[in-house]
Order: C-alpha cells, then structure tokens, then sequence
C-alpha cells in the first residue's frame, strides 16, 4: 500500500482534490492496491470556521466526489468533512471510480489546539470493514488511536487484520517518538498492522511533521516516513494469521461488535520492491525544532501570498538564528536584513550582523536611528519636562525601528519576520510597535536557551563552521537601548528564569507548586507577575511557530483581567 504524506492547503479545495488524485496516480504506477491520505486531506486542517460556511462544506463533497471518481485500481482513502443532519471528521473510502463507503471519527479532541467538538459530531462506531487485496481493513482517524481501548481496539475484535490511522498531528519536539511508542502498542494489543499517515507542512502557527509510519502486528516499527518533507511511501505489508494469538488472549473478544465488510474487487498487485533497511532514523532534538521552524516559516511566507522578508538585524543571538532560518526556508535573494544602529549601539554588533549576512549570502542595508530618535526625543519636549529617559526612551528607539521595517514592507511589499523569543515574551521583555511589529515570529515559541542551541545546531550543519559567528553565541544577551545595558540587569539568566517560564506556562503549575518544587519564592512571585502582567502584550504579537506542547496563541487561553495568584 501507499502512504500518501502530503500538504493539504486549509481552503484550496480545488488544488487539493488536484494533489491528490496526482498521487493516486503515482501510488498505482506504483503498483499499491490502496492508498492513505491525511486526516481532512480535502480540506486541509485546520478548517475552523470556514466549517461554518455552508458553500465551503458544499464544495469540499463536489471535491471528494472528484477525488473518488479518479479512483481505479488502487482503492483511495482520504479526509474530508462528511455532510447530513450534523458535521462530521470523514474518511472517504473510492474504487472504481465509486464512493464505497465513509468512516465518521469518533474521538474528538477538545483540547490544546484542538476544538473539534465546535464543529464535528462523532461518529458512532457503526463502521463497517473492507476486504481490499484479500486483506480486511479499518479505519480510524488520529485521535481514535489514542484511546486504548477505542475504535482500534474494536475494529481488530471484529476481525480487522489492518488498522488504517489518518492523520494531523500537529508537531511538537518529542511528540514523533510519544506517537511512535503509542502506535506501537496499539499494533500489539490488537494484534493487527497499523499503518499511520500524517500531514506535513505548516498552517499559521501549526507544523505538521510528517513521520508516517507503519507497524507489524506484533508492533514492530516496518518503515517510517521522512519528516518535514512531502513523500509517497510503499509500505508491503505482510499480513501473518493472528487468530492464535487472538483466541489465546485473556482479555476475550466476546463484546466485539460483528462489522459489515465491504468487498472491494481488488486484486492483489505487484508493488515496487522496497529495500531490505531498517525505518529512517528520527532527526535529534533541536534537528526537528530547527526543521519545523524552517518548514512553518516558508510555508506561511508563501501560502500567504509573500515572496520575500526583511528582519532587523541587531548582531544579537535571536536576529542571527531568525535570519538563518529565513534563509534556508526561503533562499539567501528573498531575506533582507536591516541593521538599525543607535548611540548605544557597540561597533561589535555591526560586525556581527555584517558577518552573518555575508556568511548567508543576504544583503545588509545599514541605517542609523540617531536622526529620528533626536528629533523625536526634541518633538516631545512639548510633552515631558525633561527629554525622555528610562524605559520611555529604549522604547522609543525600538518603536523607530519597527517603522522603518514596516515602511520596507509596505514599500516593497516584504514581510517583516520578528526576533522576540518566548521567554522575552513570557515576561513583557518587549516592545509593543517596536521589536514585536511584524507579520511573523519565528521564535515565538523559542526559549532563550533553546536559541543558543538551535544557533549551535545550525552551525554544525556546516563543515567551515556554519554562518552565525561565534562571537554572536559568546556575548551577554542585550537589547543596547542604554549605556553598557544587559538582559540580566533586567531578569534572571535565563538558564535559571527558562525552568520556571516553562513549568508555569507549559506545565499549568501554580507559583505555590513552583515554590514547593524548590524554586526561589521571591524570583517565582517576580516572574509569575510578569507573564500575568504581560497576557495584553501577547495577545498583540504576530503568529509564530509552535515547538512546544504547549505555545503563546491557540494553546493558552488565559484572561488579561485576572487577580489569580
């Protein structure tokens, strides 16, 4: 069989319906007997409102008609939004050119970034079963794996020898070995192969990885799919008699519901040899962040209609790794990076920014605030009894060079990509039409920690030392709006304030858990009262790409007038 690990574009019905019925086509010069789609393959996911539409739902069935009218020899199963009395999370089941039958997914998730049961309603696990190559076939839709004892379960009970799991998960460092392990017992306890294909590229703030895979039924990982990456995976599945293992469980099969099956007239055909490997090797911890916010960068810069991005570069660890990832998402002549120096700039931060450019190949226009910020600064004598000072004057040198950025972007039409990461986010340690004036965050989702990191894996990509300078890692952090300033005259070091953002706004704990887990009660009651504080800030910042459980956006739900401590 094919796993079909495509991009689906939320709202292009018709270039999806096109997409896949190009690689139905591949699939059965392949040589597959069926092929498996992503979850809301059709649509793209996620839909959301556009659920609402009554045009949208009806041109997604002219759609999956389309789709299931292409189908041949090689029977398709693809996502789409099935349409009656309610809404449901479908897969189409297409042979012969005929609509053969639907599954309605029955575990809705409602949480994170999930809120399907807004939308759909569940299926009610009457499915039926398919005999397709002499195999018989279930279907389940991601969050029905989840469940231990949900429709994988009682599918295999029923006699099912194949589970077939569509997909879109979204990605989070991690989560490809979490879903890998889970499959894995899934295959096993229901002694059936399980195949797993999930969607990749980015939507908004979501990256989906990719990594489809698929397991014996004993549970034995047969071949993964590459992350990050669009791919056509031929999957021969040997199906091996259980029916011993099955009698001899201890748990009984008594309770499983009798399934209809529906016999497809599939002859079992001559697939592509498949080379005798083991499943490609999972990329290591920062591979997959750096990868997914390579990936969610070019694909909200393009799907959005951009060609090309600028970023302010101010030779800080943050612009240096945004650019970088610009740059290979999107190719050294669509990244422009401006540097933006002040009297407080040091000589060092136009060297850096000037190496890192011609490392990456990008251009570097240099242009002084010194002008502006005076006159401004003299506009408001009007205004202040003295010329401004304190946080009111760093402000305004950030907010002077949020302007020239955005007067880029509406003069060449350019998108301006942000720097801020999250846990300058977590704490206000921004500017509100300065630093976090934009269209895309690349590192919203980024811890300050994490960027060091990340900026080590990138150069270790390279054999000459890779393209942001060392000097650029070694410094002290500082954002240089005032004489010999530094992040740390501000906040904790990060090594220390990154564990508590990260327990209080990942982990949900409260300040008395952080404090009964060993951390400061006075920096825990700093630092809780700046993420509360700064929620209105962060309801104002661009988009960004979610590497986390749990990001700044749709996982966070919490109110701005909150008096909970």
């Amino acid at each position: 069989m094919a796993l079909c690990q495509i991009d689906s574009v939320v709202g292009d019905l018709v270039g999806n319906a096109d997409k896949l019925v190009s690689w139905l086509r591949r699939a059965e010069e392949a040589g597959a007997d069926l092929a498996l789609f992503p979850e809301l393959a059709i649509t793209g996911y996620p839909p959301e409102d556009l659920l609402l539409k009554p045009g949208f739902i009806a041109d997604n069935l002219a759609m999956a008609a389309k789709v299931a009218a292409e189908a041949r020899e090689c029977a398709a199963v693809f996502g789409y939004v099935d349409a009656g009395r309610d809404l449901h999370n479908a897969l189409m089941v297409a042979h012969m050119g005929e609509i053969c039958g639907t599954y309605h997914k029955e575990l809705l998730p409602n949480y994170a970034v999930f809120d399907e049961k807004r939308y759909f309603t569940p299926g009610r696990g009457t499915h039926q079963l398919y005999r397709i190559a002499g195999v018989t076939v279930g279907l389940t839709v991601c969050e029905d794996a989840w469940a231990p004892a949900g429709p994988i379960a009682s599918q295999a009970a029923a006699g099912a020898e194949v589970i077939l799991s569509a997909n879109a998960s979204p990605f989070a460092a991690g989560r490809l070995a979490q879903r890998e392990a889970m499959l894995s017992t899934r295959a096993a306890d229901a002694s059936a192969a399980l195949v797993y294909v999930n969607l990749v590229g980015g939507q908004d703030e979501l990256v989906f990885d990719g990594g489809s895979m698929a397991f014996d039924s004993e549970g034995n990982l047969l071949v993964r799919a590459k992350q990050f990456e669009e791919e056509l995976l031929i999957a021969d599945l040997h199906v091996r008699p259980v029916f011993r293992k099955r009698l001899l469980d201890p748990r009984g099969r008594a309770s499983a519901k009798t399934l209809a099956v529906s016999e497809l007239s599939t002859a079992t055909r001559a697939a592509e040899a498949l080379p005798e490997s083991p499943p490609r090797t999972a990329l290591s911890r920062y591979g997959e962040i750096y990868e997914a916010l390579v990936l969610g960068t070019r694909d909200y810069v393009s799907k959005n209609g951009f060609g090309e991005v600028v970023i302010g570069l101010s030779g800080g660890v943050d612009s240096s790794l945004v650019a970088a990832v610009a740059t290979d998402a999107l190719g050294a002549k669509h990244v422009h990076g401006v540097a933006m120096p002040s009297r407080y700039s040091s000589p060092g931060s136009i060297t850096d920014a000037d190496q890192l450019s011609e490392a990456l190949g990008i251009d570097l226009k240099v242009i002084p605030i010194e002008a502006a910020h005076s006159t401004i600064a003299s506009m408001l004598g009007e205004c202040f009894p003295d010329i401004p000072s304190g946080v009111a004057d760093e402000n305004l040198q950030s907010r002077i060079r949020g302007v020239l950025l955005m007067a880029m972007s509406n003069q060449f039409g350019w998108l301006v990509l942000t720097t801020g990461n999250k846990s300058e986010q977590a704490v206000g340690y921004s500017t509100l039409y300065g630093d976090s004036a934009g269209g895309f965050a690349v590192l919203k989702d980024v811890t300050k920690t994490s960027v060091y990191e990340l900026c080590r894996y990138r150069n270790g990509l390279d054999k000459s030392g890779g393209p942001i300078p060392q000097s650029v890692i070694d410094k002290p952090p500082s954002a240089e709006l005032r004489p010999d300033q530094k992040d740390q005259d501000s906040l904790p070091p990060y090594e220390v304030l990154d564990p508590i953002i990260e327990a209080y706004v990942e982990a949900d704990r409260t300040a008395g858990e952080l404090v009964e887990a060993g951390f400061d009660a006075d920096l825990v009651a700093k630092v809780v009262r700046l993420v509360d504080l700064s929620e209105y800030k962060r309801r104002q910042q661009p988009p960004g790409v979610r590497v986390t459980p749990k990001a700044f956006g749709k996982d966070r739900r919490v109110p701005i007038t909150n008096h909970y401590r």
